[in-house]
């Protein structure tokens, strides 16, 4: 048999003797031959395009669970990874603004208020998020989901929708957004419910969506300071319509919920 020891294999397929090992034990790439005595593996020349291939995919932070998949020609395998690698890159580019605005402007700095605020009655719909930086995608389905379902209300097109976020405080994986839409009568696809009024303390945001995190890490700050407990949710109260109004002039009253004094 032509067979070349794994060494050499290795070095005529670009990887090292150790992902030779890897690729065998997960059964993507097992040795032609295995000597019964010595345990030394031994590769087929023709063997190294799929040898090369993996390594090719894998420096495409292709997962090996995809690769296998790939190698015994699933169609369609690699659409998920581009679209969590796209996904991975519009997050990257949403903190490396982020970023830009702290360097520029300093760590996040806001005026706070106390402002008083009543119970009202809201139709609520939720989506999960896998962590912090899905919240944006969780938020745009609530809010789509929202703005589809008041389409079907006559007495909700009769102003502009009031939208109110809800998110945690802490933000764990998973988490559960929510997003409310003003109504005194039922809506379809929502849950109608009560949200508290009290007291909140309140700063404003100017800006884009994807960069309300550091005015909320100012009024949490601000929160902390003063040793004001609080409990959630943080909400924010969506003030201007984002399709026509320029991203960088959005305004986004975020709102925290206080405990009374004791």
């Amino acid at each position: 048999m032509d067979l070349l020891p794994i060494g050499q294999f290795a070095r005529l397929s670009r990887l090292s003797v150790k992902q030779l090992r890897h690729y065998a034990d997960l059964g993507l790439l097992p040795p032609a031959h295995v000597d019964d005595d010595t345990g030394y593996r031994y590769y087929h020349p023709s063997q190294a395009r799929q040898a090369m291939s993996i390594g090719l995919l894998r420096s495409l932070d292709v997962p090996l669970a995809v690769i296998a998949q790939v190698l015994s020609g699933t169609a369609g395998a690699l659409g998920q990874v581009r679209d969590d690698l796209d996904s991975e890159l519009r997050r990257r580019r949403r903190t490396l603004a982020a970023l830009e605005k702290v360097m520029a402007d300093g760590l996040p700095s806001a005026q706070v208020r106390m402002v008083e605020e009543s119970a009202r009655l809201v139709a609520v719909t939720s989506e999960q998020a896998a962590d912090d930086l899905d919240v944006g995608r969780a938020t745009s389905a609530c809010v789509a989901r929202l703005l589809a379902a008041r389409l079907q209300h006559a007495h909700l097109q009769q102003a502009a929708p009031r939208l109110i976020g809800l998110f945690p405080v802490d933000l764990n994986e998973p988490l559960t957004v929510e997003v409310a839409l003003e109504s005194d009568a039922p809506v379809t696809g929502t849950t109608s419910r009560l949200l508290p009024g009290g007291r909140f303390a309140q700063a404003t945001h100017i800006g884009p969506y994807d960069q309300i995190s550091l005015t909320a890490h100012a009024l949490l700050s601000w929160c902390a300071e003063r040793n004001h407990p609080v409990h959630g949710p943080l909400r924010e109260v969506y003030a201007s319509d984002p399709a026509t109004t320029p991203a960088d002039q959005l305004i986004t009253h975020l709102q925290i919920p206080l405990e009374e004094d004791q």
